[in-house]
């Protein structure tokens, strides 16, 4: 089957089996590796990524159904060299220990932060229930997304819009 994408703000167009999965396609076609295979099951979400401007578990979606939708990876949300805010609190709070779980987490923060720029703690820990840590970083994780909340407020620098089709994430902070 012949699908057509856009990833990361480029658009591709490619034959892929019926069966392949979202994640495969990213990884092995396209090289985006920082999109995560964990447990082939959906339920660590190491592999989330946003299929238009919501997350999704890559290893859950095939990639036909993905004809035609704009993907966003962890790849793509730096910008000109920039940090996503989230990416940044996630660096600046130590929520990435071994970084296996990091870009899950960091795709489903973004999302829940768009539906909910100001979560309470517990509003955090239930948005991110679907995406395991490993290295019980938690209390980090948790402190690094209501971070990059206050970062993403109105007022606070830059907004961030949700990233998806047409929308731009700009970066606040630097470095890596």
């Amino acid at each position: 089957m012949r699908i057509t994408v856009t990833v990361d703000g480029v658009t591709y167009s490619d034959e892929v089996e019926p069966r392949m999965l979202l994640v495969q396609y990213l990884r092995e076609r396209l090289g985006k590796v920082g999109t995560v295979v964990g447990c082939d099951t959906s339920n660590c979400g190491a592999c989330t990524v946003h299929l238009d401007g919501h997350s999704v578990k890559s290893c859950s979606v095939l990639a036909v159904q993905a004809d035609g939708c704009e993907v966003t990876t962890i790849e793509g949300l730096a910008r000109d060299g920039q940090l996503h805010p989230v990416q940044q609190a996630f660096h600046d709070n130590h929520a990435l220990q071994c970084g296996f779980c990091t870009p899950g987490m960091i795709m489903q923060a973004i999302d829940l932060l768009a539906d909910n720029p100001e979560p309470t703690e517990d509003a955090v820990r239930q948005g991110l229930e679907g995406n395991l840590c490993r290295c019980t970083g938690y209390q980090n994780i948790v402190r690094a997304v209501r971070d990059a909340a206050e970062r993403m407020r109105p007022g606070a620098g830059p907004e961030v819009e949700r990233v998806s089709e047409g929308a731009t994430a700009h970066a606040v902070g630097g470095g890596e």
